[in-house]
């Protein structure tokens, strides 16, 4: 077996992060000068560096990750959500029920729970957060980040609910305890129900559109009269009526 396709099976077990997900000529390229400027020959020496050296460790999930996710992935949609789609929905019901689905390593849910804290108490936020990936899944709960991954937070929120660890920032307690975790395949898995927001973005790039069609289906039944889908900036829905679904705003989706 290439000792590539060795490294991306050793990667997936230690971090979560599928490398496979990723263009292979353009992710080797880049991994290569990475090794190459610490000095190994190849991916088989880069990777036990990795396995054995936390801070090299750390530098390969600060290289990665901020490409996996990042908060307020699309700053201005999140603005949207704050001051237009959470009012409409408080408006309704005083304690939502949240879903972020394939929600990698956690920025999403951590990102909904920060921007609905300037409506609501941190005891009134309860967010569910699926993926298939269980790696990413133990990731997400422990909550650390690179630097770059909040460059579109507000400064005063990464001051009250984050710690500074270097070159990395922890969620704080108070907020990770807003979010449960669980494994879920958006696929196969039976989906809860009532759910007055579910957040789903950049992932369905992944996805058939006989996939796309079924999951966008199920979403729908998932969420309450009134309740908002909200998805990822590639992934507009061109005939949301199809799902019982009409535009609330630009990537956001009211339950018809």
């Amino acid at each position: 077996m290439p000792d590539y396709a060795v490294f991306i099976g050793n990667i997936k077990k230690k971090t979560g992060i599928d490398l496979s997900l990723y263009k292979e000529a353009q992710m080797k390229r880049r991994l290569t000068s990475l090794y190459e400027k610490r000095g190994y020959r190849n991916f088989i020496e880069y990777y036990e560096a990795i396995h054995n050296d936390k801070e090299l460790l750390e530098e390969f999930l600060d290289r990665m990750t901020i490409n996996v996710s990042e908060f307020y992935r699309n700053a201005q949609r999140w603005d949207v959500l704050e001051k237009k789609i959470f009012p409409k929905l408080l408006a309704q019901n005083k304690k939502l029920k949240i879903w972020s689905a394939a929600c990698s390593t956690g920025e999403e849910p951590y990102s909904i729970a920060l921007v609905l804290l300037s409506h609501v108490p941190l005891r009134d936020i309860s967010i569910l957060a699926t993926d298939l990936d269980l790696g990413v899944i133990e990731r997400a709960k422990v909550g650390l980040y690179p630097e770059r991954a909040l460059k579109e937070v507000p400064a005063p929120i990464v001051n009250q609910h984050f710690v500074n660890e270097g070159h990395f920032y922890q969620v704080k307690d108070e907020i990770k305890r807003t979010v449960t975790f669980k494994q879920q395949n958006l696929l196969e898995d039976r989906y809860d129900t009532g759910f007055d927001l579910i957040v789903c973005r950049n992932v369905m790039i992944y996805f058939t559109e006989e996939a796309k069609d079924q999951i966008y289906t199920n979403f729908s039944k998932s969420l309450k009269q009134g309740g908002i889908l909200f998805v990822g900036s590639t992934e507009q829905i061109f005939n949301p009526s199809k799902y019982g679904l009409e535009s609330e705003d630009t990537f956001f989706y009211r339950k018809i």
